[in-house]
């Protein structure tokens, strides 16, 4: 009888496709056989909260012709999508960028940096961006004489959360202690000790919704480093050049970009050279 009141919600081999499909075309994320069970469990949360019993109930919900059906869509791609993100991750890519790119720029003699994080996830990696630029004017003084950073991301969830700007303390852990002092505040709690950045380092981001599978990346505006890790190892490789072409449209020329440590555009035909391990210029 308990099976009765508490039904275990099963994703079939035939709903996982059907879903995997609309999400490889529309997001462009590939969702192999062995991800059935991760989607099953993310999915069954969105379930209970809808008082479905079943997946055929829910997908023929989410692919409703209807407002509510769109709505969900956009709340399963939250779900579905993996975020996994900290401070200063990758760091040789922000030693590179205060040793090579900023000197660089500034004898071309560039006072206004505009820098993008496309996929930014939960916002540690724009907000890393925004210190390491406010670390390189406090030692540089007179250099430049502005910077934005642009953050954007497909899941309207991580967004929330990176306006927001409050993480575990423990993602501050390992950072200097004056980086701490200066960048972050910390909360009084000690049974749920929180940092959130402090007002001057969040305004220096503005957060946008963007999906990759875009035509095109135009609405986002020129930039000089755009870094984009960690986010093609979810695209196939056709999709995953089709990406980078339409982000270097969006690179000025000498403009830098950042890929993942296990990213490549081997192969690829691309008016960018390798200039370090997973950074690019623009030719």
């Amino acid at each position: 009888m308990d099976s009765l009141f508490n039904p275990i919600l099963t994703l079939s081999d035939s709903q996982f496709q059907k879903l995997a499909d609309f999400i490889h075309k529309n997001v462009g994320i590939k969702m192999p056989a062995e991800k059935k069970i991760m989607v099953q469990s993310r999915l069954t949360s969105r379930l209970k909260t809808l008082n479905f019993t079943s997946f055929d109930e829910y997908l023929d919900y989410v692919f409703s012709p209807t407002s509510k059906g769109r709505e969900e869509i956009a709340l399963m791609i939250n779900q579905i999508t993996t975020n996994l993100t900290n401070f200063f991750r990758e760091s040789n890519h922000f030693d590179f960028m205060t040793n090579t790119i900023l000197p660089e720029f500034l004898q071309k003699g560039i006072q206004n940096i505009e820098l993008w994080s496309a996929g930014c996830s939960t916002g540690q990696e724009p907000y890393t961006l925004a210190i390491v630029m406010e670390e390189y004017l406090r030692q540089n003084k007179n250099s430049f004489s502005a910077f934005s950073i642009l953050a954007t991301d497909i899941s309207s969830r991580v967004l929330d959360t990176a306006l927001n700007a409050v993480y575990p303390a423990s993602e501050a852990e390992s950072l200097p202690l004056e980086l701490k002092k200066r960048y972050f505040l910390k909360s009084k709690s000690d049974s749920n000790p929180q940092v959130r950045l402090k007002p001057f380092i969040r305004e220096k981001v503005t957060f946008k919704r963007l999906n990759f599978m875009d035509s095109s990346y135009k609405e986002m505006g020129k930039k000089h480093i755009i870094f984009c890790r960690n986010v093609l190892i979810y695209f196939d490789k056709p999709t995953q050049e089709k990406v980078v072409r339409k982000l270097t449209e969006q690179l000025l020329p000498g403009g830098y970009i950042f890929l993942g440590h296990s990213e490549t555009i081997f192969g690829m035909d691309l008016p960018l050279k390798n200039v370090a391990p997973t950074t690019f210029q623009k030719i």
